[in-house]
């Protein structure tokens, strides 16, 4: 699972990126300065893994990860190929969420592909062209169904009628994702699609630094604008941030956070969000070899949960051994978790929880 960090040129994507991975993404003053998309692996900052670590000691900890693309910048007519974007839009489908980064400062030294500061606008325009590829999407598919359904294929038209409903809503500017379907309708045919306006979004307003608590009218201007998407706003000051990874030790980083107003980096803020964009949650392994936290969506079982680990774990799945972090922190040892009988024994339908402690007992 990965999120794409999409934007026009010169929003601060790659300064984003360059915060968020230890790989440092060429930034610089002129469109199209990332060409080929750039991966970076994030650990995800969880403080219940420091917790674990302090109490069983472990030679190693592992903590959870996102992958985070850095996407080329998109201008108007992408979606024809005018830019680099045929090439950005084949990146942003091998994604699954999109991290949508806006311009909401002034600032006469940083140029502006559109010559003007405007986040709504810019959105559109991004919104636009992912719209127009998903709408020769629906179209190209209609073109194949067509004979099928001439037929009577009763499946055909089902499908047909349901694209043709999409390509309706897309020509009237609506994204896939605000589009009311059936779980079956979901499914069997949108989710196979791969639509790019169908991938949950993360809107993230790129501030100057004073504008970092409580925002600007840029900010209230996107805010108004997604007011009606279900999506997550996040406020953070790329440059500012980037001033944050540059100091060596955590007391530095804490009096500049502190002077900010600030409790936590920005850049933590935004690898949570996009694990929940995501939809993944954690799990952890503990023992005195290593302390880890292992990634899954949200929703899976305890077999699908071991099969992160191997898939023989999966494939002989016996039962798993949990324990609530919670209880885990509050008696303070795996021995004394069971002493006190919280340590649970759960079975192939058990649907894991974020946070859990577990054990695997497969048999392969």
């Amino acid at each position: 699972m990965k999120a794409g960090i999409v934007g026009l040129p010169n929003v601060g994507k790659s300064t984003l990126f360059n915060c968020l991975s230890n790989a440092k993404a060429q930034s610089a003053n002129y469109p199209f300065c990332t060409i080929e998309p750039n991966v970076g692996v994030v650990n995800v900052p969880d403080p219940r893994l420091e917790a674990l670590e302090k109490i069983v000691k472990p030679e190693r900890v592992m903590p959870a990860t996102v992958e985070i693309v850095d996407i080329a910048g998109l201008v108007k007519g992408a979606s024809k190929g005018e830019g680099l974007g045929n090439k950005f839009l084949a990146n942003i489908r091998e994604t699954d969420a999109i991290i949508h980064v806006l311009r909401c400062f002034e600032d006469d030294n940083i140029t502006h592909v559109e010559g003007e500061i405007d986040p709504v606008r810019d959105k559109e325009i991004i919104d636009m062209e992912l719209q127009f590829k998903d709408l020769e999407t629906a179209e190209n598919r209609i073109e194949k169904l067509k004979r099928k359904v001439k037929t009577g294929d009763k499946e055909a038209k089902k499908e047909y009628e349901l694209l043709e409903r999409i390509k309706t809503e897309l020509l009237k500017g609506i994204s896939v994702r605000a589009i009311d379907f059936t779980e079956d309708e979901y499914n069997t045919y949108v989710n196979t699609y791969q639509f790019l306006t169908d991938k949950p979004v993360l809107y993230v307003c790129n501030v100057d630094e004073a504008s970092v608590i409580d925002g600007n009218k840029f900010v209230e201007e996107v805010k108004e604008a997604v007011k009606n998407e279900e999506a997550e706003i996040l406020i953070l000051a790329a440059a500012t941030e980037a001033d944050i990874m540059e100091l060596d030790t955590y007391e530095e980083r804490k009096m500049f956070l502190d002077d900010l107003g600030l409790k936590e980096p920005g850049i933590n803020k935004l690898i949570h969000s996009v694990y929940k964009l995501l939809n993944q949650q954690t799990y952890f392994t503990a023992g005195v070899k290593e302390v880890r936290a292992w990634t899954i969506n949200v929703g899976d079982t305890a077999p699908q949960a071991a099969g992160v680990i191997h898939s023989d774990f999966e494939k002989g799945f016996i039962r798993a051994e949990v324990i609530s972090y919670e209880d885990y922190i509050h008696y303070g040892s795996e021995v004394k978790v069971k002493e006190a009988g919280k340590m649970r024994v759960e079975g192939k339908e058990y649907i894991v929880k974020d946070g859990d402690i577990m054990h695997f007992r497969f048999n392969v």
